[in-house]
């Protein structure tokens, strides 16, 4: 089938032209299956509509700014870790977003906060929600260089806009007072306005101590604490049980009866 110019020129004014690769197999389909000119229309802006949230999707996934993709059903349900799973479960119907109320993960390394955080950023995203997600050293960072291009104020809206900020591995090492004052801004600023979630090494009572200022480091994290869902992570770690090279346990044989 050729597509006259013509056409191509109309559908590239109403921003159509995604139709155009697929458009002579459409065609070649209606005339084989007899389809009506209605329902030939309706599959072709169908086809137009899938492309559209597909390419929605794809840009708000690297927006998003995750090290790896990974999904809800890539999570391995049968680990020997030890936390809530119906909690977890829940969470990915994504109405802690809805209340604008907070996610902590909290665990030893290598169980699978980060993946299970990432995860519920990539459904957020399949649900047409902006995401963010950053380490926590990196969002200081962020905010840090900022202000060498008086930047600061761009750079905070970029952490207070997405509907859901991830701030991966905080607690590893402790605050200064500029980065005391910067995490508890972000904190405050984005409070029941939209949701966070952030993943940690450390129980919420070591927090206090890694902030410059206990004062600020109580008003960040008594409003984050109660507003936010908590699950502790128990377990192995996953990176352990993926060493290149390692054996598969080998299982005995049953006894004969």
């Amino acid at each position: 089938m050729t597509i006259k110019p013509s056409l191509k020129a109309s559908l590239k004014r109403l921003k159509l032209s995604g139709l155009l690769p697929t458009l002579p197999d459409r065609v070649a389909y209606a005339q084989k299956t007899s389809l009506a000119p209605l329902d030939f229309l309706e599959l072709v802006l169908h086809d137009e509509i899938e492309r559209r949230d597909n390419k929605n999707l794809s840009n708000r996934l690297q927006r998003a700014g995750f090290n790896e993709p990974t999904t809800f059903e890539d999570f391995d349900w049968d680990a020997p870790v030890t936390f809530d799973r119906d909690r977890v479960r829940d969470l990915f119907g994504l109405a802690f977003l809805e209340g604008r109320h907070d996610v902590i993960f909290l665990g030893p390394v290598g169980v699978g906060k980060t993946f299970l955080a990432c995860a519920l950023g990539h459904a957020a995203c399949r649900a047409g929600h902006h995401v963010r997600f950053l380490r926590s050293d990196e969002m200081l960072k962020l905010i840090h260089q900022s202000r060498a291009d008086n930047s600061t104020e761009r750079a905070l809206r970029s952490l207070l806009a997405p509907d859901l900020l991830i701030i991966d591995d905080f607690g590893l090492r402790r605050l200064n007072a500029q980065q005391s004052s910067d995490f508890y801004e972000v904190i405050i600023e984005r409070h029941r306005r939209s949701s966070t979630i952030v993943t940690s090494n450390r129980a919420i009572e070591e927090w206090i101590p890694l902030f410059d200022d206990p004062i600020l480091a109580q008003s960040a994290l008594d409003r984050l604490a109660h507003n936010a869902y908590q699950v502790v992570i128990e377990g192995d770690s996953y990176r352990s049980r993926q060493r290149p090279g390692l054996a598969a346990p080998v299982r005995k044989p049953k006894p004969r009866k």
